[in-house]
Formats: C-alpha cells, structure tokens, sequence
C-alpha cells in the first residue's frame, strides 16, 4: 500500500534529483582534473610530445573507463527517479550513501592510473564502483518496496530495478578478477544490457506491462 503523500516524512524528490545530479557532474568534472595535473615535463620536439602523451596512456584510459561507467550509474539512477513520485528519510540517506561512493571515483580512478601495479591501486576502483552500483539498487529497493513511494501506474515495480540488479552482479565479479586481469575486467560491463534483458524476462510475467528504468 503506497504511503500518504500528506505525510510529513514524505517530500518531493526535485531537491533530491537537483543535488544528486549536481554530484554526478562534479565527480565527472573531477574526473578530468587527473589529466591535466599531469606532468608532460619539458618538451622541444613534436616528437617528445607524442612520446609525453603516449606515456599518460594509463590515465587516459582510467579516465575513459571512469567516465564510461559514471555515465552507467546516473543512466540507472535517472531512470529510478523517473518512476520514484517521492522521497522519505530512509532513501534521503540511502541515495547519500550511492553519492559518497560516487564522489569517491575520481580519487580511485587516480589510484589506478598512478598505481595499477599495487593490489591496493587495482582493487580500490572496482570496489568503489561495486558499492556505488548497490547502494543505488537498495535505492530502488526501498522506494518500491508496496510501491509506497513510486508513481502511480508502475505496473511490475521490481523489474523495474533489473539494471540495477545487473549493474551490482556485474560489479562483484569485476571486484573479483581485476587483481589478476586488470582494466581488461571493465570490459564486463558491456554485458549489463543483455544481463538486463535476460534478468527482466525472468522476472517479468507474460503479462505484465513493459516498463521502464534499467
């Protein structure tokens, strides 16, 4: 049974969208600030320039990974909030927890770049990614739990959640193997659509209406 929307506990979820997307771009920003505090060093050639930018290779794919998977993450969370009509205490703090992991990838994404060839430099970032992805599934979890704060006319609330679902799943396995695989694991990643589409067809019932937030 949904919640009384005349509750106090209960609130709109503007204020909630506005700061979580506003962390989302600045964790993006940040992103970027690992490339330009490099070092290229002192250069008089063509020549030493290329062989400057070929060395930064390591930080320009952390940063096209980080960037990839960011997007990955707002893309389930804008979908979420899509459907979510309200917001109560508990998913207030909820979401916060999702955007300490989020505000915490630039600083991973660094580690990896400068120290993929520590366990510690190579764990941090898929482990920060991995608690990110499952505190915006509980996210979901919780606001569709009897639909008490979803939107009126979602018809099958839980598959709604499978991108999560899959996000989280896909996460754990690539927190496992990328000690031994390195940023190879990321490439995992690209089976979260189909991953999706195999969890939703397991959890919706032949009947039930097609919807939406991956």
């Amino acid at each position: 049974m949904a919640k009384n929307p005349d509750d106090p506990s209960i609130m709109s979820t503007a204020r909630t969208e506005a700061y979580s997307d506003a962390v989302f771009a600045i964790a993006a920003t940040l992103l970027v600030l690992d490339l330009t505090t490099a070092t290229i060093g002192r250069v008089t050639t063509d020549a030493e320039l290329w062989a400057a930018l070929g060395a930064m290779m390591p930080n320009f794919i952390a940063f096209g990974v980080s960037f990839a998977l960011l997007s990955m993450l707002w893309v389930i969370h804008a979908r979420q909030f899509r459907d979510i009509a309200r917001v109560d205490e508990p998913l207030l703090w909820l979401n916060n927890a999702r955007l300490l992991f989020i505000v915490l990838i630039p600083f991973t994404t660094s580690l990896t770049a400068e120290y993929s060839e520590y366990y510690a430099g190579r764990m941090l970032f898929p482990i920060n990614f991995f608690f990110a992805a499952l505190m915006g599934f509980l996210s979901w979890e919780w606001a569709s739990r009897g639909g008490r704060l979803l939107r009126e006319g979602i018809a099958d609330a839980r598959a709604q959640g499978v991108g999560g679902r899959a996000a989280v799943m896909i996460a754990a396995v690539v927190a496992v193997i990328s000690p031994w695989v390195g940023s190879w694991a990321f490439f995992l990643y690209f089976l979260n659509g189909p991953l999706t589409a195999l969890l939703s067809r397991r959890t919706r019932g032949p009947r039930d209406v097609v919807g939406g937030a991956g």
